[in-house]
């Protein structure tokens, strides 16, 4: 059986997320929702908009939306019935970028059950205070030294050449992505996803790094969606609560209006975006991709793609300042890269 991931539609349905990329890419979990259909259909999975129509023969793949989200036992039904199956209630679908970190807590859960089938962990090193460790699971190459690991409430994933380095505190549902480094003393609460390659520190909560995104100093992110190529300076925080504790509004490129998300949000952040040392940022503040943001002020809760401080990004600097950043990690931006980011500027 062969999977298409239709994301045609949904391009705007989680902006600022899938601008430069397919929401398929997105991070939610431990997996983005290409990797979980992929673990269970390896090589047998095609996104809409990255494949012409005739590489493949579409009347031979199962269509299924791009932003529908399945569960560990809805694929493992699919892949042994070889059909179609209705959409059942421990699937869930994105409409909105913040449904991203609200429902991370349920997608933690499932992608842990799906990585860790049928395979065993590798020891928790001496020197770590673990509670539930049959709820944790620390991949080849992973160091993890001098931290309190509390898989009680949830999972810890802790992946490949991943670093927890000495005095950090992790409350599950937790996942640390392969060769992400958390840095001594860092505080993480669930449902919490540092990606691939990100670096954190300071205090984050019920937030998702998508890869390759520093958070690595003191500051407070929570209720929060930061995407790939970020780095926030450092002292930068977040507000996920209003000081009246009324609904946070936020702006909606789909409905072109401000939409209600609920009474926590924090900070929403598009691909290769970064902000200034102590930046603080409102409730329910959506960043667009590739902004630079400073100032002396509270920046403002919605903030357009390729903006740098008020001005508007000109797009040779802003591709040679993500190269800058890209080369931090051994990366350079590709050709690839630089289209689609040309495409939305």
């Amino acid at each position: 059986m062969k999977i298409l991931l239709d994301d045609i539609f949904f391009k705007d349905f989680l902006f600022p997320f899938g601008q430069v990329r397919s929401i398929s890419h997105t991070r939610i979990g431990i997996y983005t929702i290409f990797e979980k259909w992929q673990h269970v259909f390896p090589g047998k999975v095609f996104i809409a908009s990255e494949k012409l129509i005739h590489e493949y023969e579409e009347n031979e793949c199962v269509k299924y939306p791009a932003n529908f989200i399945p569960s560990y036992e809805f694929l493992k039904q699919l892949s042994t019935r070889n059909e179609k199956l209705s959409f059942t209630a421990d699937c869930k679908i994105l409409e909105h970028p913040w449904q991203i970190f609200e429902i991370n807590n349920w997608a933690i859960n499932e992608d842990f059950k799906m990585v860790t089938s049928g395979r065993t962990s590798q020891l928790v090193p001496e020197g770590n205070q673990v509670v539930s460790p049959e709820n944790i699971f620390i991949e080849q190459g992973a160091s993890v030294q001098f931290a309190v690991l509390n898989a009680e409430a949830g999972p810890v994933y802790i992946g490949r050449n991943a670093q927890v380095e000495e005095g950090c505190l992790l409350r599950g549902p937790i996942s640390i992505g392969e060769g992400s480094r958390i840095k001594m003393g860092t505080k993480i609460y669930g449902a919490t996803t540092i990606g691939p390659y990100c670096l954190a520190g300071g205090e984050i909560k019920n937030s998702i790094m998508m890869a390759y995104s520093n958070k690595g100093h003191d500051g407070y992110l929570g209720d929060s969606v930061i995407g790939e190529w970020c780095n926030l300076g450092a002292g930068t925080s977040n507000s996920n609560l209003k000081n009246n504790a009324s609904a946070v509004k936020i702006w909606s490129k789909k409905h072109n209006e401000f939409l209600v998300a609920g009474t926590k949000c924090g900070l929403l952040m598009g691909d290769y975006s970064r902000c200034a040392i102590n930046t603080s940022f409102n409730t329910g503040t959506v960043v667009g991709i590739c902004c630079s943001i400073f100032g002396r002020s509270f920046p403002p809760k919605f903030i357009d793609n390729f903006s740098w401080g008020d001005k508007r990004y000109i797009f040779e600097k802003a591709v040679s300042d993500i190269n800058n950043w890209k080369k931090l990690k051994g990366r350079e931006i590709t050709e690839a890269e630089i289209e689609s980011l040309k495409n939305v500027y």
